[in-house]
């Protein structure tokens, strides 16, 4: 059992390269489908945001997973090897495990202490228990993870931190248009981060939301949430014309507001501002628009170099410690899974010694009956049972501590156990034998 995580994000790659990477729909499910079915990978997770596309996985031979891994990336992502290998990341097993724990806590965000990815995580889970590619190891890693990040959320003010992409671009707006107090702002998109600008325009005082999606039920939802409008996607240019602010995160393949539109818009307001906040990847927005005259355009990467201070907060030293600890923690419960089939062994090897007894006894005393011999067996097996309870249980007590691994080693040994035997136990045997 090693835990691998091979992927890409913010921090290794330009936003160029993550827009070519990003991955939407059934790209993801063919992406953690064709990882998994790998010789090698026992389970995988795949978590795929605006800035970050990480596999996580199971494997039993690390150099051949890697390489797999990224023949996968390079295969879905259309991104050339040369041109995807140098902005990688690989950990293995504690650094791995300590990885994810950091991304769930918010550490690793553009904008750090964002709560946003525990819904992403919890999202990326349920689809891979959906495609049946996350077993007994992820499922515990990545349900630690969300109890990690919800910790480092209550426990701290990680919070505080740094704010939300929709905050921090909305910081940006007032210092181009003023106060937006009072302004209309056309959101494009109806996912959750669009809601979620929805709700923030709304709590800054905003006086009018328009929401316009491609499918215009959703984007009405969304706008009934806030008090706002839902418009036909084909009308954004229109309602354009008459937004002080534009917020655009789609998840559409391709560009969804191009220059054109914007200069059009403009050519009818002389003289009045544009703010454009594009928080898709790959961008919704023609970066050329920033060369309109009177449009401020602010995209992940402003916004990344705007929060890029806040990683030495007091808040964020404090979530570290709290991850080293849940590291250490997951740790010990590798550990027991990895001596929990030595115990199953050793039961497995104590009732085919009961058996075997049990059998010699019947052909020395035929004379017992049916009630008798049960009452014999039933005594011979409670003695076995409690003379292996206690070892058994300070057996895998033991094995959470660092060098608890070894403790299994010293029980195959005393009791002769075939190391093959030990590794034929299945998952589910595992369960039911230390239970």
């Amino acid at each position: 059992m090693t835990i691998l995580v091979v992927g890409l994000s913010h921090r290794t790659a330009p936003l160029s390269v993550l827009e070519q990477a990003a991955l939407t729909g059934d790209g993801v499910d063919r992406l953690l489908t064709d990882v998994a079915a790998a010789e090698t990978i026992g389970e995988a997770v795949l978590l795929a945001t605006c800035n970050r596309l990480e596999i996580y996985a199971d494997v039993e031979k690390f150099h051949t997973s890697v390489a797999g891994i990224t023949q996968a990336l390079t295969q879905h992502t259309g991104l050339a090897l040369e041109a995807l290998t140098p902005h990688l990341y690989v950990h293995y097993d504690e650094r791995a495990v300590q990885h994810l724990f950091r991304v769930a806590c918010g550490l690793d965000s553009m904008v750090v202490g964002e709560a946003q990815i525990l819904g992403q995580i919890k999202g990326a889970l349920a689809l891979a228990q959906k495609l049946g590619t996350a077993g007994r190891v992820l499922n515990e890693l990545v349900q630690q993870a969300l109890r990690v990040g919800k910790r480092a959320h209550t426990e701290t003010e990680i919070d505080k931190a740094g704010q939300s992409l929709v905050t921090v671009g909305l910081e940006a707006a007032e210092e181009a248009i003023g106060p937006i107090t009072g302004k209309t702002a056309l959101i494009v998109g109806a996912g959750s981060v669009s809601a979620l600008a929805a709700a923030t325009l709304r709590r800054a005082g905003v006086g009018r939301i328009v929401i316009a999606n491609r499918t215009y039920e959703r984007g009405a939802r969304v706008a009934a949430s806030v008090g706002g409008e839902a418009i036909p996607f084909d009308r954004t240019g229109e309602a354009l014309a008459d937004a002080d602010l534009l917020v655009s995160c789609t998840g559409a393949a391709g560009l969804v507001i191009d220059t054109d539109q914007v200069a059009a818009a403009m050519r009818q307001r002389p003289g009045r501002p544009l703010f454009v906040l594009d928080l898709a990847l790959p961008h919704d927005v023609d970066q050329a628009v920033a060369d309109l005259e009177e449009v401020t355009l602010v995209n992940l990467e402003r916004i990344s170099e705007r929060v890029a201070d806040d990683r030495r907060l007091p808040s964020v030293e404090q979530v570290q410690r709290i991850v080293a600890e849940e590291v250490a923690e997951f740790a010990g419960w590798q550990r027991s899974v990895r001596v929990a089939p030595t115990v199953v062994a050793l039961r497995a090897r104590a009732a085919e010694v009961v058996a075997s007894e049990l059998d010699r006894l019947a052909g020395r005393l035929p004379e017992l009956d049916e009630r008798q011999r049960d009452e014999v067996a039933q005594t011979v097996r409670r003695v076995v049972d409690k003379l292996l309870h206690t070892p058994t249980v300070r057996v895998k007590e033991m094995a959470r501590r660092p060098d608890g691994v070894s403790y299994a080693d010293v029980l195959r040994e005393l009791f002769d156990l075939d190391p093959q035997a030990v590794e034929a136990v299945t998952a589910p045997e595992t369960e039911e034998g230390v239970s």
